[in-house]
């Protein structure tokens, strides 16, 4: 228990020092998770809304591999994409291996399903009067969209939130595509990871606390948004 307390304390004392190895380590995993966040959205929210308001053939199965994918581990996309992109694969030459756009890569792929899942339970939620009131004056489909979609804003903003929080706590990926390489692809979570199999706790606790913190901030902004959105719904 005393060396919790010790290691807690030391913890502290370095962010508040603002240790350049921590704010380096931090500004790492923000980056990464912050541009994994925006490419998935750029693709999944668009998806979500397509899914959500077309009719067509399997569609139940396309929603059912969409829920299923929620739970794919991050192991399982690491070597998928480590098999593309060594230098074996497909895109070997691209020398994308243990770099910070390896760990974009694999995580663009773990929350994919996560946004598009999301995005069409928020727009799915928006009464239908809007649509066809659309549809009657004219409105186009990208039109249309904007509606919707501006309707379901907060709907879909905690969808982005609850998939930045899933990219910014995950390891797997960010371990095995990126190699971990101090100052360049270490991350907080993989900072840990390799200061407990150093034995060394004090940097591990001070980016747990850190980690802990921006996972208490989304949160309250997810519950903030989720609670918009349900109020908008009623």
């Amino acid at each position: 228990m005393g060396m919790l307390v010790d290691s807690f304390r030391s913890a502290l004392s370095l962010l508040l020092s603002f240790d350049p190895e921590l704010i380096e380590i931090v500004g790492v995993s923000l980056r990464v998770s912050f541009a994994s966040t925006l490419l998935a959205a750029v693709v999944a929210v668009p998806a979500g809304f397509i899914i959500a308001y077309s009719e067509f053939y399997g569609k139940r199965l396309v929603l059912t591999c969409l829920n299923t994918l929620l739970a794919l581990p991050t192991v399982v996309i690491a070597l998928v994409v480590y098999t593309f992109i060594s230098r074996r694969g497909i895109l070997g030459t691209l020398d994308l291996l243990y770099t910070q756009k390896a760990i974009v890569i694999g995580q663009v792929i773990l929350i994919l399903p996560v946004l598009t899942t999301l995005t069409i339970a928020a727009v799915s939620r928006i009464d239908g009067r809007y649509r066809r009131t659309a549809l009657t004056l004219g409105a186009s489909m990208v039109q249309m969209a904007r509606v919707i979609l501006k309707e379901a804003r907060y709907g879909v903003c905690a969808a982005l939130i609850a998939a930045f929080g899933r990219v910014i706590a995950e390891v797997g990926i960010s371990m095995m595509l990126g190699g971990n390489a101090k100052g360049f692809t270490r991350t907080m979570t993989t900072a840990m990871a390799l200061e407990y199999d150093k034995g060394e706790f004090v940097l591990a606790v001070a980016l747990g606390i850190a980690l802990l913190t921006f996972a208490f901030l989304l949160n309250m902004l997810f519950h903030f948004f989720q609670g918009r959105a349900t109020a908008d719904a009623l």
